[in-house]
């Protein structure tokens, strides 16, 4: 049986950093972020690297930065068997949405990691995070990848990459999936959950190449001014807006709040309804206070994280399709994102 090939994507992040002589962590080599791991030239893999020409904290991750990572599993989709990217846990789950937008009919893991302290240090978690993730990419089942998805592995968990949050800057299980369950959890065997995998059924990867950051969020917020709402519903070349409402998808039932809204849907700009609550998601029309948001044309965004949505929205309004064919694929499940 042929050792499954894994490529290390390394670009940047915690994991990989080290104080300069002003005490500022900054990223270093990827052949010296290897070097920390001896354990890795003993792995039942062939593992291989590759380096980001600039290396970034997690921070200054856009859309650019998105698409060069789905070019880099693309053009080496068909020589390895599963990709471990190395990315800071800042926007990680921001990534993982993107990538599983992007890597259409995805066959192979492609599994995020990184680390809360720096792994040059004794009490690093980065050693296990990044073994852990390598070992989960290698696991096959009748000859194929056991995980057909974009993943995030942290602390003893693997998540699906867009249903996932970071909720914590400080505790080594950085990471949460709110509305959806463990995909495997590692502790002295690993426990693999394969009935909350995502199935696929082609082989064939399609690897798309645009999204549209023509996007805004606005978070409401008691006593929000209509003029802050307009202000960024009249950003000019605008096409998509994700608000964030209250429980089940409530927002005021002002009237100057949802004729703003109204206007804004009038000029072809999709509006979509998040819940800024962790766990449970929009119902709009539970509540006499979304009925009115689900009848001037609000689209409901279901259980997705911010995260998912931002990147689907990015996504769907960078593909040629209708306002209506938009609409309701915002409205469907079509990489796992939503319940």
């Amino acid at each position: 049986m042929n050792k499954p090939k894994i490529l290390i994507i390394y670009t940047g992040g915690t994991i990989g950093m080290i104080k300069n002589e002003k005490g500022v962590l900054l990223p270093f080599s990827l052949e010296n972020l290897l070097n920390d791991i001896p354990l890795l030239k003993m792995f039942p893999a062939d593992i291989d690297s590759v380096g980001l020409d600039k290396l970034i904290d997690s921070s200054d991750a856009d859309t650019d930065f998105w698409l060069l990572l789905n070019d880099i599993i693309a053009d080496n989709y068909d020589k390895f068997d599963g990709f471990v990217i190395l990315h800071g846990s800042d926007t990680m789950a921001y990534t993982a949405s993107a990538l599983s937008f992007l890597l259409e009919n995805l066959s192979k893991p492609v599994i995020l990691t990184g680390s809360q302290l720096p792994i040059g240090l004794l009490r690093t978690d980065g050693r296990e995070n990044i073994i852990a993730s390598i070992e989960l990419a290698c696991m096959q089942k009748n000859g194929k990848p056991l995980i057909q998805e974009v993943c995030i592995y942290f602390e003893d968990n693997l998540y699906r990459g867009n249903r996932t949050n970071k909720y914590s800057a400080e505790n080594f299980d950085a990471f949460i999936s709110p509305n959806y369950p463990l995909l495997a959890s590692v502790g002295t065997e690993i426990k693999i959950f394969e009935e909350n995998f995502l199935k696929n059924n082609s082989d064939s990867l399609i690897s798309h190449k645009k999204l549209c950051n023509e996007v805004a969020i606005i978070k409401l917020f008691p006593g929000i001014q209509v003029k802050t709402i307009k202000a960024i519903t009249e950003i000019p070349d605008l096409k998509g807006i994700i608000i964030e409402t209250y429980g089940s998808g409530n927002a005021p039932t002002d009237n100057k709040i949802i004729n703003c809204f109204a206007d804004t849907i009038a000029k072809g700009i999709i509006i979509l309804n998040i819940t800024q609550c962790t766990v449970g998601k929009v119902q709009q029309g539970k509540y006499e206070t979304s009925t009115k948001l689900r009848d001037i044309g609000i689209v409901s965004g279901g259980d997705m994280t911010t995260e998912a949505a931002l990147a689907k929205l990015m996504f769907l309004l960078a593909k040629d399709y209708s306002l209506k064919e938009r609409t309701q694929l915002l409205s469907i499940s079509i990489r796992g994102e939503m319940s």
